[in-house]
């Protein structure tokens, strides 16, 4: 032991080309005690193919070879148990030289924080050891550089993607975005076309392979055989205002006219806005009548979450916004239809009940939209599906309120629940609670108590129809607020309501004189 632990670098080799490791990388590697690199079996490591020129004579070389590099994997834990054994294993090598005072160069093509493998050996030996980092030139930007393709411009948006996305999640992600970068490609690359196409991004892509090094080579991506493409590969897609072809709300360019060699597109319909219902999560949830709708418009306007429900194809555009503008949302959408687009506002669940229509309708008031139309399409509601869950709860009469108080007073929340509970109907509760909003439903249990029996059936529906969902039958004495959130419906039943045998929630469609 020399007394001293030595110091741990990450360094950065650049994309392929020796020429674009930074100084300070090719010092630390021409010092190393000790030079480590990934690879996979059977193959060299194209760090060290970058760095061979630099690493000393005397150094030593740790070749940490993958166990597999694929999915598969012969281990009781599958790929990610054997890659978490294997960076167990090289940690441990690593540190056996840091500890007798070695100082370790771990090579890291492109950038060592960025998709690199370092990351992994940083985990695990970072807090341990003095360490350092060298960024390097990544991947991406020697791409930008050999296909001289200016990626972003001003307030463009430039999206990194791994091209193992769900096709899907890949076309609604790059129709969301002004520029991106698309990695991972090798088998992948079929699915990424594919996902380029629905997004309408395929014109603008540009396919890169091997850059800066030697037998690269640049081609538009549609023209790329997927039987050629290897992993050291990547999709670049130039920024709308390069383009031109959206402005920066995300809508198209005025006009609408065919593209070169396209064929004409049908004369707009007179002005009319879509307000869709989604249901409440499950794409077999949404009505026919719904998912026709969204097939025959060329925009969709919403809250980010529900914009992002609505599969993404070729020619339409996206426009998500936060949750409380609800107003700027149906205006910006009300714009666009009365320019003659096709458009359709989204919302989930059914968009009559606490959802868009409403604000879009108080939108319309404005004389500007006197030739716009509204037509709404109703969705499946929250409430039909956590009662359907749940058995039949709102069979009988039943009143259905949200206990948010942004739009109006608690004291008129509360004198609207009094009623309710003297009337003696079933409730459904929506927006029960909230991170600003954690005493509303305490309340509410409150109120209902003092005009209910305590034994009151009571559901609580979390994410009904979507991954977690959960459903509690309790009562109102028993029911704990502290367990209430915004996933939550809540449906208070009747004098009436009761449970049956087998533990199904219903509500008698009688009531005894």
């Amino acid at each position: 032991m020399t007394g001293r632990t030595g110091r741990f670098h990450g360094v950065g080799v650049g994309p392929g080309d020796p020429e674009l490791m930074t100084l300070k990388a090719a010092r630390l590697i021409s010092a190393a005690d000790v030079v480590a690199y990934h690879c996979g079996p059977g193959k060299d490591s194209n760090a060290r193919r970058i760095a061979a020129g630099l690493i000393p004579a005397g150094a030593v070389q740790e070749r940490l070879v993958y166990p597999v590099t694929t999915g598969a994997a012969d281990h009781p834990g599958g790929y990610e148990g054997a890659l978490a054994d294997f960076y167990e294993e090289s940690a441990a090598r690593l540190a056996a030289h840091l500890d007798a005072g070695r100082d370790v160069v771990l090579l890291s093509e492109g950038d060592p924080l960025f998709y690199g493998s370092y990351m992994y050996m940083h985990d695990r030996l970072a807090d341990r050891y003095e360490t350092g980092i060298v960024p390097g030139v990544p991947a991406f930007a020697a791409a930008a550089a050999t296909a001289a393709a200016p990626l972003a411009r001003q307030t463009d948006v430039l999206t990194v993607l791994s091209g193992t996305l769900p096709e899907p999640e890949l076309a609604r992600r790059l129709a969301d975005t002004d520029a991106a970068v698309v990695m991972k490609l090798g088998r992948t690359f079929p699915a990424v076309r594919r996902a380029l196409a629905a997004a309408g991004r395929l014109d603008h892509a540009v396919y890169v392979e091997r850059a800066s090094m030697e037998g690269g080579r640049r081609l538009p991506a549609a023209e790329v055989d997927p039987d050629t493409v290897p992993y050291f590969s990547l999709v670049l897609v130039t920024g709308d205002s390069r383009n031109g072809t959206r402005s920066r709300d995300g809508a198209t360019a005025p006009g609408s006219a065919a593209a070169p060699g396209e064929a004409p597109r049908p004369a707009r319909p007179a002005a009319e806005l879509l307000v869709v219902g989604l249901g409440p999560g499950p794409g077999h949830w949404l009505t026919p009548e719904a998912g026709e709708a969204l097939a025959g418009v060329d925009h969709v306007v919403g809250y980010g979450p529900y914009v992002a429900r609505v599969p993404q194809r070729p020619g339409l555009t996206r426009h998500a916004s936060g949750n409380t503008v609800e107003l700027d949302r149906a205006r910006h959408a009300l714009d666009l239809a009365a320019r003659g687009e096709r458009v359709a506002v989204v919302s989930g669940g059914d968009a009559g009940i606490f959802g868009m229509a409403t604000a879009v309708f108080e939108a319309a008031e404005d004389p500007r939209y006197r030739d716009v139309s509204v037509r709404v399409v109703p969705g499946v509601s929250a409430v039909q599906a956590v009662a359907a869950r749940a058995g039949a709860p709102v069979g009988g009469d039943f009143a259905v309120m949200s206990l948010s108080d942004r739009l109006k007073p608690w004291k008129v929340v509360e004198h609207r629940l009094r009623a309710v509970a003297d009337a003696d109907l079933a409730l459904a509760l929506y927006n029960p609670a909230s991170r600003s909003r954690t005493e509303q439903i305490a309340t509410a249990r409150r109120v209902l108590l003092e005009h209910r029996d305590p034994d009151t059936v009571v559901v609580v529906g979390r994410d009904v129809g979507r991954d977690g969902e959960s459903l509690e039958v309790t009562t109102l004495a028993g029911l704990d607020p502290a367990a209430v959130d915004m996933r939550c419906l809540l449906i208070v039943g009747a004098s009436g309501t009761r449970v049956s045998p087998s533990g199904r929630v219903w509500t008698p469609r009688w009531v005894k004189p």
